[in-house]
């Protein structure tokens, strides 16, 4: 099991005494949307303003995206995911935190890194032609998701035979064709992807079994529920009513192996978690 993940100018310690552990990641969405916020902080101004505001409360990373990936969304075209993506990137790396950029696109990947990307956060598993190679030479991070089909059928109907033992061999083949590459492992981190292809019952089966898929897979894991459909199902709160679900559903993603945890309510996710590592620690 790697112990440091390399993102770019930052490494974080996630095992051990001098673990860094967990890593909280503020979502910073630049688009007009997304499923949780979108069109709330498209501005510069106001994006640069809610980034700051989550590096306050204690995130460690924020994750940028400029298109939407929740279920049915379209893709949109390069051009206009970098006129959205770029501006704030520039902007960000005054701040003293790791970027990441989420994106699935090649040419989107090779800018975001020539900016100065710490990370890039890739719901497809850098599986687009050319999107190995776009990241290969760099020493960004890497987040390696699952999804079952596209983000426009995905949940149409979601099926598995064994959604974890599916989930942890797809993430295991992509995982090597990227070491065969010339990727260290020590770059890359896996995200069984909550809400992508996936549904409540088998969200809550990949929650349950994370530290089995960190095992078997022998990467830390990134986990993203933060205000998803997995806690709408259970708490039958709307989006904006899923702050305390969501954060029970972080807690909850550390207690089963999670290292990182993808949050749009960085802190109260931060607080919870002091609160939870005060508790199980002497």
């Amino acid at each position: 099991m790697s112990k440091q993940l390399q993102c770019g100018q930052y490494s974080f310690a996630l095992e051990g005494p001098s673990s860094t552990h967990p890593v909280v990641m503020g979502i910073l969405n630049i688009t007009p949307d997304s499923f949780s916020d979108g069109g709330r902080y498209q501005g510069l101004e106001f994006a640069l303003s809610r980034a700051e505001e989550m590096i306050a409360d204690g995130a460690t990373m924020i994750d940028i995206g400029g298109e939407s990936t929740r279920p049915g969304s379209p893709s949109v075209p390069v051009a206009e995911e970098l006129a959205r993506v770029m501006p704030a990137l520039y902007a960000l790396r005054t701040l003293d935190v790791a970027l990441s950029v989420d994106t699935c696109k090649p040419d989107v990947m090779r800018e975001a890194i020539i900016a100065g990307a710490d990370m890039i956060n890739d719901i497809n598993g850098f599986r687009a032609p050319g999107a190995i190679e776009a990241v290969r030479d760099s020493d960004c991070g890497l987040c390696l998701m699952h999804m079952q089909a596209t983000p426009q059928t995905m949940q149409l109907a979601p099926s598995y035979g064994d959604v974890v033992q599916e989930v942890i061999a797809f993430l295991q083949v992509r995982v090597e064709a990227m070491v065969e590459e010339g990727i260290a492992r020590e770059r890359i981190c896996i995200d069984p992807g909550f809400g992508f292809g996936k549904t409540v019952e088998h969200n809550y089966a990949l929650l349950r079994h994370l530290d089995r898929i960190r095992r078997e897979v022998g990467l830390p894991v990134l986990a993203g529920l933060s205000r998803k459909s997995m806690i709408g199902a259970v708490t039958g709160r709307p989006v904006e009513e899923r702050v305390a679900g969501s954060v029970a559903g972080a807690l909850a993603a550390v207690a089963h192996g999670a290292r990182i945890v993808r949050v749009h309510d960085v802190a109260e996710t931060v607080d919870a978690l002091k609160v939870w590592h005060a508790a199980n620690n002497d």
